[in-house]
């Protein structure tokens, strides 16, 4: 049993205050940190973890929360008991914080390299000169490339995973004895993902800091961590070696977070959710191969929905006052057919084409070249007015449902306006009766028709969006990346309603995502994106087995597959 503890959270209880009413979320969690250690916490959005270690960073929110019993001593100190002003000293220098969104963490005003130097100059000695030397050197050490440019860019100039990248240099500028690194992957690539966590692990052997790695997904921390504390509404349900918790699992709630992640190797009919496992009622049964080559028969025997034919989409930036615009190769010469009743699955890494060529389908942006048939029609030359028909039979499901609802109207309405807009329903009643309908549809309660979108979780707003765009009756709907921002066993929850609803409507689905393993079990037919250009093209589970390219090989490997 070690006794070199760096970190020790004894009984730490949690308190938010709403109108004076106390609510306690955090009840008396207690776990451990060793030095040179990383330890994975794991929960779903609203178990606690991030406000715990917020805790631990001095950042609880002011006025609002509390901390109501225990301690979190570090380095022989309670930090509960240590003053404002003090704080700032270990903050930075001997606890540093990775976030989980690097856009709204970085100055979108300051140049990244200015904000990395700001924080060595303000807990070191350094000169300004030296300080942008050692930025560089921060820089080369997450592995940025051309560590110059990217301290004279600003965030919006370089890519998510640079953004991330920028924050773990400012995190270790000042070498802290302990890292909290919250959710720091959730909205990457999967490759880029895998860079990140080899990054970490490599930075925290070289420097010998210990890491708390907060994460909902059970298979990413273990590719990180060697012990695991899992969270479940505030409380700890259980902890231990990752191989131990992963090899047998002890409560129910750990099964499920196991379990909600699409299986590689089988594909179940419906993905188990926490629900499931708490009520013991989890459903085995198996799509076959068989099952697979039956259904597709049907399928692929009929005239395609959908086919799109030789398509670029070119754009153009500006390069200077006199010098010709560069083009850009969006989306470069992709073909394919869509049948009715298919799920066709889109995957690659963010740049590579797929929300272009999502939105040219769409006809939100026009294509430069080549031809989009949707039921024969070529609906690359029509009229606007008939591109207004065809909306109300090709729809969108979007990444974000937050920001796709307008945050000052009720969802009821907001599902309610398309539907006035095309003229589905005979009366506003009779449209309140459809909407209804539909959120008890997509698993919610009638009463949340008057209610606004900030009252619910993103689960809950997921679903809201998917109301929205069936109420159109479509024929074919995009779901760009409308799992990838969900905890694990949400995303379960969504991705069961989506195969619910595709079997009692007879949608057709694109569904675009850059995680391969939710993509596999969702599809048909399988399509890889790189550089705007079809990688390769064939039925999902075939891919997966023999992938014929470098590139999906890559993508494959990079999916974390637990032990």
């Amino acid at each position: 049993m070690r006794t070199d503890k760096i970190l020790e959270v004894n009984n730490l209880k949690i308190s938010f205050f709403n109108n004076k009413i106390e609510n306690e979320i955090i009840h008396g969690i207690s776990y451990d940190l060793f030095p040179n250690e990383i330890l994975g916490i794991v929960g779903e959005s609203g178990s606690g973890k991030s406000v715990s270690s917020l805790a631990i960073m001095g950042l609880l929110p002011k006025g609002i929360s509390k901390i109501t019993e225990g301690s979190i001593n570090f380095d022989n100190r309670d930090l509960t008991q240590v003053s404002s002003k003090a704080f700032q000293k270990i903050r930075g220098n001997d606890i540093a914080m990775i976030f989980q969104e690097p856009m709204s963490s970085l100055n979108p005003s300051m140049r990244c390299g200015e904000q990395v130097r700001e924080i060595v100059l303000q807990h070191t000695k350094l000169s300004k000169a030296a300080a942008k030397t050692e930025t560089l050197n921060l820089f080369e050490k997450v592995k940025l490339p051309n560590p110059e440019r990217v301290f004279k860019a600003y965030p919006h100039e370089i890519s998510g995973g640079q953004k991330q990248r920028v924050m773990i240099a400012m995190a270790i500028a000042c070498k802290p004895k302990v890292l909290i690194a919250d959710e720091p992957t959730t909205a990457l690539d999967v490759t880029v993902q895998k860079e990140i966590i080899l990054l970490l692990k490599e930075l925290q052997q070289e420097q010998g800091m210990s890491i708390l790695f907060i994460s909902h997904d059970l298979a990413l921390i273990s590719e990180i961590s060697n012990r695991v504390v899992v969270m479940y509404q505030g409380h700890i349900v259980e902890q231990g070696l990752v191989k131990d918790i992963f090899n047998n699992p002890q409560h129910s709630y750990t099964k499920a977070l196991i379990n909600a992640r699409p299986d590689l190797h089988i594909r179940y009919k419906r993905l188990a959710t926490i629900k499931d496992y708490i009520n013991d009622t989890i459903d085995k049964t198996e799509i076959t191969t068989e099952n697979r080559v039956e259904n597709h028969k049907k399928l692929y025997s009929k005239e395609p929905l959908l086919s799109v034919k030789n398509l670029d989409k070119t754009y153009f930036s500006k390069s200077g006052w006199f010098k010709k615009d560069e083009p850009f190769k969006a989306v470069d010469q992709v073909s394919f057919n869509l049948y009715e009743g298919e799920t066709l699955g889109l995957v690659g890494e963010s740049g590579c084409g797929k929300s272009t060529l999502a939105n040219v389908i769409l006809q939100l942006d026009k294509a430069s070249a080549g031809q989009i048939l949707y039921k024969d029609v070529d609906i690359t030359t029509l009229p606007k007015s008939a591109i207004r028909e065809l909306r109300k039979d090709i729809q969108i499901i979007f990444q974000d449902p937050y920001a796709s609802l307008n945050p000052r109207i009720p969802v009821g309405k907001a599902i309610m306006e398309p539907m006035k807009v095309h003229g589905i329903g005979t009366s506003d009643a009779d449209r309140k009766q459809r909407v209804l309908k539909l959120l008890e549809q997509v698993g919610l309660d009638a009463a949340f028709f008057s209610r606004y979108p900030h009252e619910f979780s993103g689960g809950q707003r997921q679903r809201i969006g998917i109301a929205r765009t069936i109420a159109l009756e479509p024929k074919l709907i995009i779901c760009d990346e409308s799992v990838s921002a969900l905890d694990i066993s949400v995303q379960a929850q969504v991705l069961n309603l989506l195969n619910d609803l595709k079997e009692n409507f007879g949608f057709t689905y694109i569904f675009i995502s850059h995680d391969l393993a939710v993509v596999k079990y969702m599809s048909d037919n399988l399509i890889v994106m790189n550089k705007g250009q079809i990688e390769e093209m064939n039925d999902a589970d075939l891919i997966y087995a023999n992938p014929q390219t470098a590139y999906t090989k890559k993508l494959i490997h990079a999916i974390p597959k637990g032990l």
